[in-house]
């Protein structure tokens, strides 16, 4: 009678576990078009939990503030008297940026799983220790009576043993030669990461330098264009010039002004986009030295083939390709070997002691009431054997295929690094000369732009020429000039992507990152 009460009450007890698992959904927001409002603490941390109280405004969907996320990492210690040049910036970026820690602490790992590996070859040793109690009560009804007896057991016992893998047909070894070539390819990454961030500061701090020349550029823009209005005005107060004439200088001179504010908020922008890609605070404002105008190196130009060998064999990522590759094959034959049969060697010792009380109550004949037993017993073993795998499912055989597969990617991953690193050197190359190629042409333009303005305004000055002529002269000035600071650092940038691209940028020279030949 008692069984449809059983299986009522494990039918209510599997709705409830039910309902424990679904009330979860509270943790979710409520509706897909409303805020969610977490609980916090009185500190501010957001809580798991169901959703506070909604907001008043049903569309907010800002987060409660944490005071104990608002502090950041302090500035870095800069010298605020000191001009840092380009090699002082790419070595503080070295030292600070996070990106440099998080690639060594990827290598130090790749490094310990080495070791981990390693450690499969020597003997795994363990101890055990256990103790327990014991007490129980027994009672047996006789003809004389009941019988009672009370019982307690104690004892220890330790355990030394050894598991040893002697002999496994390589195995280990290719589990080990595949962790080691992990780490090359991780080294590799290392040092790629310290390339990509000397490139990405010498680009930044190349842009910063074309930005900051471009604002001196229009200050002096400026001074000429208040020349020419003093020139006009001077021209109309004696009677040979008109209002005309006035204006146009006038208009000319905000024209300027406007350039020379814009070209403030680009010199801003470049400078904190320096400081982003040496990653420190943009609350430290490091002091930053000019980079001093210099002939661009004739070997910029030489041809692409040759450079595209020494490239293909230096890239940190072809270098990285070839270790994977390497690991990857190393996997092939673990994988293999686990079809092979192991040779083990297994040793264990022991000791146990222990004790036992059993109280007879009451005692019948010569039994005594009380029975104490102590005692103790040691042991050892030692164990050779050989253990042969018969049928795991196919499980090697699919381990065998993934490492075979991965092999096959590993290699064409390789090859395609060879590939992109020639489009890479050859695209880099091209943009370099083309840039060479338009800063000789933006120098003889504003050479000849300079020679022009002085004349027009010479010309004005003397009531020969127009206002018109200066105005146009000296924003064609204006517009050479920044485009040969533009081409400068455009020149210069490509030069760092083609040491980049020929895994070459780590050997800096002052000003520039020059592809070693």
């Amino acid at each position: 009678m008692r069984k449809p009460d059983s299986l009522a009450a494990l039918m209510l007890c599997a709705l409830t576990l039910a309902g424990c698992a679904t009330s979860s959904l509270d943790l979710a927001p409520e509706q897909p078009d409303r805020p969610w409002h977490p609980v916090t603490t009185a500190s501010g941390e957001i809580l798991p939990g169901a959703a506070g109280q909604p907001a008043p405004a049903p569309s907010d969907y800002t987060l409660p503030a944490n005071p104990a996320l608002a502090a950041v990492s302090p500035a870095a210690t800069l010298d605020p008297a000191h001009a840092y040049t380009l090699p002082e910036l790419i070595d503080l970026a070295e030292s600070t940026n996070p990106l440099t820690r998080i690639a060594w602490n990827d290598a130090r790992n790749a490094a310990l799983a080495a070791g981990i590996a390693k450690a499969s070859y020597l003997p795994y040793i363990s101890a055990a220790a256990m103790g327990g109690y014991q007490n129980g009560h027994s009672s047996t009804s006789t003809v004389l009576g009941p019988v009672g007896a009370n019982s307690s057991n104690h004892g220890a016992i330790s355990v030394l043993s050894l598991q040893w893998l002697l002999f496994d047909f390589g195995e280990r070894a290719g589990i080990v030669d595949a962790t080691e070539q992990l780490s090359v390819a991780a080294n590799i990454a290392f040092n790629a990461v310290h390339q990509k961030i000397i490139h990405d500061v010498s680009v930044a701090f190349y842009r910063y330098q074309a930005a900051r020349s471009r604002a001196r550029t229009v200050q002096q823009a400026m001074a000429n264009a208040n020349a020419v209005q003093a020139a006009a005005k001077a021209r109309f107060q004696r009677g040979i010039g008109t209002v005309v004439e006035v204006a146009q200088a006038t208009q000319n001179r905000a024209q300027t002004n406007l350039a020379m504010v814009q070209a403030k908020g680009a010199e801003t922008d470049a400078y904190l986009a320096l400081v982003t890609a040496v990653g420190i605070s943009p609350l430290s404002r490091p002091q930053l030295a000019e980079m001093p105008l210099r002939p661009l190196s004739p070997t910029l130009r030489n041809s692409v083939e040759q450079i595209v060998d020494t490239a293909i064999a230096r890239r940190p990522d072809v270098l990285a390709a070839y270790a994977v590759e390497r690991a990857s094959l190393a996997r092939v034959k673990s994988a293999e070997a686990g079809f092979m049969p192991k040779v083990f060697l297994s040793a264990f010792t022991s000791y146990a002691s222990g004790g036992s009380a059993i109280t007879a109550i009451p005692p019948i004949g010569q039994q005594p009431p009380t029975v104490n037993l102590n005692g103790y017993r040691y042991g050892s073993s030692v164990f050779l054997g050989v253990t042969v795998p018969i049928y795991d499912g196919g499980l090697r055989s699919a381990v065998l295929a993934q490492a075979r597969n991965d092999a096959d990617s590993a290699s064409t991953r390789l090859t395609r690094a060879k590939e992109e690193s020639v489009r890479q050197v050859v695209v880099s190359q091209s943009a370099l000369e083309s840039s060479l190629a338009a800063y000789d042409a933006a120098t003889a333009l504003a050479d000849a732009a300079r020679v022009t303005y002085d004349a027009a305004f010479a010309a004005y000055r003397k009531g020969v020429g127009s206002v018109t002529e200066a105005n146009l002269a000296q924003n064609q000035l204006l517009l050479a000039q920044n485009a040969s600071a533009d081409a400068y650092s455009g020149a210069l940038a490509a030069a760092a992507a083609l040491a980049l691209a020929t895994g070459s940028i780590g050997s800096l020279r002052e000003g520039a990152a020059w592809p070693a030949r």
